[in-house]
């Protein structure tokens, strides 16, 4: 049976992206926290089980507007359509209703001005009276009165970098992740107006009592998850003599714990890191004087 999505707002919602590059790396953020779900039949809500939060599997362009009509507490979207959106509402004489909460550390790009390759790029003031096609005129509108450039906006809502060769515009402001689109359309990028990625985005306002304690949970796991998502736990023993010139080693490892053993000489320390550990870095610390070097996984972490 499909579960329906529950009337009572004692229950948390978080809106992610059905589909698309961030999709499945919300979703495994999220069960990092510990959090199940039960699937709709169409696919389109999924009812907690694990806590009482719930997801809606939404277009990542509706996500802003969700939270701004309050049908979902949080969600899980671009930084870009975020501060798009916002800028759309400001520029409407509406106020912001929406914010970031937290940087996912995910789904980074950038939104970039690029030009035909035959451009000799040398400032903004080149734009003076072109047409710029793009499905950010919010963003793009802020940098052209920043730059004091008069420029036309053509908003498209899909297949920007072919454009120029068609004759719509003469050049464009999209998302860049690897360059390699632009390149197959003989653009190339030249300037950076705004560095996105994956946010968790919510009102401007707390919520009540009742979803206010779930977000708080949410947000001590999702830290936890955050701050261990690249971490290893290292292991090793020397002796207290070499210690000194150990620790210089592990500049991104917190204050290791420091164990005695096999009498006052020797130590066995754990050292959680969050920086690679790499084979190199491994044989830097082993010449240095560490021995019996484990590097150990990190499932969980709650400060």
């Amino acid at each position: 049976m499909t579960p329906p999505i529950p009337a009572s707002r004692d229950r948390l919602r978080i809106a992610i992206q059905k589909n698309g590059r961030l999709a499945e790396p919300a979703r495994a953020l999220l069960a990092s926290c510990g959090m199940g779900w039960r699937e709709s039949r169409d696919r389109l809500f999924c009812y907690g089980e694990s806590l009482p939060v719930d997801l809606l599997l939404v277009r990542d362009d509706d996500i802003p507007g969700l939270i701004a009509d309050g049908v979902c507490d949080l969600g899980i979207v671009g930084r870009n359509v975020l501060a798009e959106q916002d800028g759309a509402r400001i520029g409407a004489g509406r106020a912001s209703a929406f914010r970031e909460w937290r940087a996912l550390g995910f789904g980074a790009c950038r939104l970039a001005l690029a030009v035909p390759e035959g451009w000799e790029w040398k400032s903004p003031a080149q734009l003076s009276g072109k047409r710029i096609a793009t499905s950010y005129p919010a963003l793009l509108g802020r940098w052209l009165t920043r730059e004091g450039v008069d420029a036309q906006v053509a908003l498209l809502s899909g297949s920007v970098e072919i454009a120029p060769r068609l004759g719509q515009a003469d050049a464009i402001c999209d998302l860049v992740s690897s360059g390699a689109t632009l390149a197959a359309n003989q653009l190339k990028p030249v300037v950076t107006l705004f560095e996105s990625e994956a946010v968790l985005a919510g009102p401007i306002h707390a919520l009540d009592a009742a979803r206010g304690e779930l977000v708080e949970l949410l947000l001590r796991r999702l830290d936890g998850a955050l701050r261990i998502r690249h971490s290893k736990l290292l292991l090793f023993q020397t002796s207290r003599e070499l210690l000194p010139g150990l620790l210089p080693l592990l500049p991104d490892a917190e204050s290791p714990t420091v164990m005695q053993v096999d009498g006052a000489d020797h130590l066995a320390l754990q050292a959680l890191c969050h920086g690679a550990l790499t084979w190199q870095r491994l044989e830097e610390l082993k010449r240095a004087g560490a021995c019996g070097l484990m590097v150990l996984p990190v499932e969980g972490m709650l400060a």
